[in-house]
């Protein structure tokens, strides 16, 4: 039987940062997530690192914990983290009223708010509506949730952690009042298996509610859908907020050479309930013209949905009326010793959640070591000759992208791969800039079982084409080479390309249709993905 002393229950942002900080305290432990790494919350939401602002009103607490990481995210975490600032607008339909609460807000909490002239802020984001009223400077900042949650696996290995993806917690056992085992569920096999433990950490999202009744205990997590819009341009370069009381559709957060505007709000039965909406869409957009007046000019990429993990003893609290904190549960106090639940909490906060469950676990395990999640780096920077040999190989831009993507031992692996064999350094993803010899390095990890697997760690058919190019390719050499066994090739294309569906369904029309029947084209009448072709024969 497998044992840790640890297992820690979620692959979301949360779970990954309680994995790093127990790991580097020296605690034997083990994060189980029932599909990919960071499949779910902490990949679905806008890539902001929080400055407070957006909190400092009605939340302090929040707000004040937000500037305090966001400090600390851009040092630990500098690869994944783009310092864009940020902006907070008043228009003529905000409330002038609130904008000198918020100021004397952001005051308390020692966030730096600082006024611009409008006419400054125009000329430095030409998009931004020429009818802002009032403009302030923030820290704000965008961030990369899948680049973040690697880099805090990639530390965590370095000190003994382990994980295991598509393992699902089906029961929690118990002798005497205290966690014994857990049984889990292979997702592909579906053989379960028992994994000894002597403390489990439910760090599940959305997800913690049926976690926790896998050991009988009730959990009241409230799942708050969230929908976004992707843009295929970089509309601004700073995050813009709304100046008004937080509400759907008022950020513009960009990312790379994109934008993703957000979010609304909408209590939902199901934390997998993540199919946006047209209407969603369409409300999205009536909403965000009015920050940038020719937002419907702009090419839309994707739409897509994520699910909040809201917790609150308030039953009559819905939606925005929830705090963005977050709670510690420990259930010694509902007679299971040795299990914990943390829910609520946002992705700017997730090393300060982190520790303080760490804490709590590490004082239970009678372990005193100190917490240094703070202060050590995810990684460390790529030493300057492996870049330089790298741009041999790379396409120019391709360099700092991989470098930041992969770290320097992964990146020293791909670069060995195209020196033995030079058909190796072609792109498989143009927009992205992702070579043949990366998907195949990655297809290799033992977390990489689908072609979705590989996308999350690279970006390969997250840019422009969304996948229209480059599924054929990654799975071409996925097949070619046999790296994922007993995979069906036609059956992974498919899923993959489903993906990228889901999030341009909502939103056929103009160049997005047109794109999508050159998909179409491609992988029915050229490749006869779907066998029409052969139908017809018969």
């Amino acid at each position: 039987m497998e044992k840790a002393t640890v297992l820690v229950i979620g692959g979301g942002a949360t779970g990954v940062g309680i994995l790093r900080d127990l790991a580097m305290r020296g605690v034997d432990v083990m994060l189980l997530e029932m599909r990919d790494m960071v499949h779910g919350t902490s990949s679905r939401y806008h890539g902001l690192l929080h400055s407070g602002g957006r909190y400092a009103v009605k939340d302090a607490d929040a707000g004040r914990e937000c500037i305090e990481e966001n400090t600390i995210l851009r040092k630990i975490g500098r690869h994944c983290v783009e310092a864009t600032e940020g902006y907070f607008v008043r228009l003529p339909e905000d409330d002038p009223a609130y904008e000198k609460e918020w100021v004397e807000a952001c005051k308390k909490i020692n966030l730096p708010a600082i006024q611009i002239d409008p006419a400054e802020a125009w000329h430095l984001e030409p998009n931004l509506t020429h009818r802002a009223q009032a403009v302030y400077r923030v820290p704000d900042a965008a961030i990369d949730g899948f680049r973040m949650a690697w880099q805090n696996i990639d530390s965590a290995k370095r000190y003994g952690g382990r994980v295991k993806t598509y393992t699902e917690v089906v029961k929690i056992h118990s002798v005497n009042g205290q966690v014994t085992t857990v049984t889990v569920r292979d997702y592909f096999t579906k053989q379960q298996y028992d994994i000894a433990c002597e403390f489990i950490v439910n760090a599940a999202g959305p997800w913690a509610g049926q976690v926790a009744a896998c050991a009988n205990i009730p959990v009241h997590v409230q799942p708050d859908r969230g929908t976004l819009v992707a843009f295929n341009h970089r509309l601004t370069s700073r995050v813009i907020n709304r100046l008004h009381k937080s509400s759907d559709g008022d950020i513009f957060v960009p990312h790379g050479s994109i934008t993703i505007l957000g979010t609304t709000s909408t209590t939902v039965n199901s934390p997998d309930d993540t199919q946006p909406l047209t209407s969603e869409v369409e409300y999205l957009l009536g909403i965000g013209e009015l920050t940038i007046e020719n937002l419907r000019g702009f090419r839309i990429l994707r739409a897509f949905c994520g699910s909040r993990p809201l917790y609150t003893a308030d039953p009559n609290a819905t939606g925005r009326g929830v705090s963005r904190g977050f709670v510690i549960l420990d259930h010694a106090n509902d007679g299971l010793k040795g299990f914990a639940s943390i829910c609520g909490g946002k992705f700017t906060t997730y090393r300060l959640m982190a520790e303080h469950m760490a804490d709590l676990v590490c004082k239970k395990l009678h372990n005193t070591t100190l917490c240094r999640t703070a202060i050590e780096p995810l990684v460390e920077d790529v030493a300057p000759e492996i870049l330089a040999k790298a741009r041999q190989y790379f396409p120019a831009y391709g360099v700092s992208l991989a470098s930041s993507r992969l770290g320097e031992a992964t990146l020293k692996n791909v670069i060995a791969r195209m020196q033995a064999d030079p058909t190796k350094r072609e792109l498989a993803c143009e927009c992205e800039n992702v070579t043949l010899a990366e998907i195949e390095e990655v297809a290799e990890l033992p977390t990489s079982h689908t072609l979705s697997d590989i996308r999350r760690q690279t970006r390969m058919g997250m840019g422009t084409c969304q996948g229209a190019f480059c599924t054929f390719r990654g799975m071409g050499l996925v097949a070619q080479d046999d790296i994922i066994p007993q995979h069906d090739t036609v059956k992974e294309m498919k899923d993959f390309l489903q993906a990228r569906y889901k999030g341009l369904s909502p939103i056929l029309w103009g160049s997005t249709l047109r794109e999508m029947e050159l998909t179409r084209g491609i992988y029915e009448s050229v490749f006869n993905l779907n066998g029409a072709m052969s139908d017809e024969k018969k």
